[in-house]
């Protein structure tokens, strides 16, 4: 998913063709500052198709290919390894259990991360003269909720409500979908 701004004024949202439509129907005067902003990754879209590069096909070699295994190098210390033997199931299973749990746990902590950098880059593109730019940004990083509706309130509307709902909300689903 997508925004059309010009200046600090949000016009439309949607997908990247047809924000690209509007933003070249603009009168050449208004299209210089208007800009296609990713809501996934809160940075600028470059056009004229904003897809992600291709990734190249993984090189056949060790593992097991047809059920998703990957071999790669893991430098433990002895006693590590000891401790993973024994454990049910042997070193590799025990890791990815491990791996697992800790992405588990660590979820809300890299979601918040990801909402702040998102709104952080998103802001920079737009908001970075505007004042209190640099409390709203401290108050972001500190997860200070309060403080940052205080610094962002003088903003234009338009801006301000783009702001808040990327520091605020997990991409939606259909977004994530169209990472450009």
């Amino acid at each position: 998913m997508f925004v059309l701004f010009q200046g600090t004024t949000s016009l439309a949202e949607g997908s990247y063709a047809t924000l690209a439509a509007q933003r070249e129907a603009l009168a050449p005067e208004a299209r210089g500052s208007a800009l296609i902003l990713n809501l996934t990754t809160g940075d600028i879209a470059y056009g004229p198709d904003p897809a992600p590069p291709q990734r190249e096909p993984a090189s056949p070699g060790r593992g097991r290919p047809k059920l998703g295994v990957v071999s790669g190098e893991v430098t433990l210390l002895p006693r590590h390894w000891e401790w993973l033997k024994a454990q049910r199931g042997g070193a590799s299973a025990t890791l990815r259990r491990l791996i697992d749990e800790a992405r588990r746990t660590g979820q809300g902590e890299a979601e918040a991360k990801a909402r702040q950098e998102r709104c952080y880059r998103f802001m920079t593109h737009l908001g970075g003269d505007l004042p209190g730019y640099e409390d709203a940004l401290r108050a972001l990083f500190a997860g200070d909720e309060s403080t940052f509706a205080e610094a962002i309130g003088p903003w234009p509307e338009g801006l301000r409500t783009w702001v808040w709902r990327l520091a605020t909300e997990a991409p939606r689903e259909d977004a994530k979908e169209e990472r450009r």
